[in-house]
């Protein structure tokens, strides 16, 4: 069975972005775009809320960034795709699919299909939401070290407490830790 994984940054004082949604504050180098390339590569279908998936589909398919990172913004931008939203009436980035429906009983058909794991990036709210309804198999979450003092939090609206047991752990030469862990079954 496929597993859906999520995927987000934050600060060592636990926002995923400042008040204003900036993230200037990510370290993207050498050594996180290898691993981003060798996570995109681990998953065959990427999902996000509408703000997160707006915010992708304004910068991937982009000549600075097929320029600038041809490698991962290929990745990105021919990988399936699907964006949850129930504002959205339409998703035109290329490979993508626009769910409005009911996001557990899709989440639920699309763990049965063969292939590999499905990823969500960034998309705290649904990332929280899926969280809540037992969904997320596997939660890997970078912890940048910075302190934002505010922002938006990470997890912001979970409304149930979850365990998690800590897979492993990495950490990148500029300070980033990557912790993995697998949601604990209630």
């Amino acid at each position: 069975m496929r597993k859906v994984i999520v995927f987000l940054m934050t600060s060592l004082d636990g926002y995923i972005a400042g008040p204003d949604g900036n993230i200037d504050w990510h370290v993207v180098d050498d050594e996180f775009n290898e691993f981003a390339v060798e996570q995109i590569n681990s998953v065959d279908t990427i999902m996000f809320g509408r703000a997160t998936y707006e915010g992708m589909a304004s910068y991937w398919p982009t000549p600075f960034a097929i320029e600038n990172d041809p490698v991962v913004a290929g990745m990105m931008n021919d990988m399936p795709k699907i964006v949850f939203s129930h504002t959205l009436s339409s998703a035109d980035w290329q490979n993508t699919r626009l769910i409005s429906g009911d996001a557990a009983q899709e989440i639920n058909k699309l763990k049965q299909q063969p292939g590999k794991d499905l990823i969500i990036f960034g998309s705290n709210k649904l990332a929280a939401s899926f969280l809540d309804l037992g969904l997320i198999d596997e939660v890997r979450i970078i912890v940048a070290p910075v302190v934002l003092g505010e922002g938006i939090a990470l997890f912001e609206g979970v409304k149930n407490k979850r365990s998690l047991k800590l897979l492993r752990s990495r950490t990148f030469s500029s300070g980033n830790i990557l912790s993995i862990y697998q949601p604990v079954q209630p």
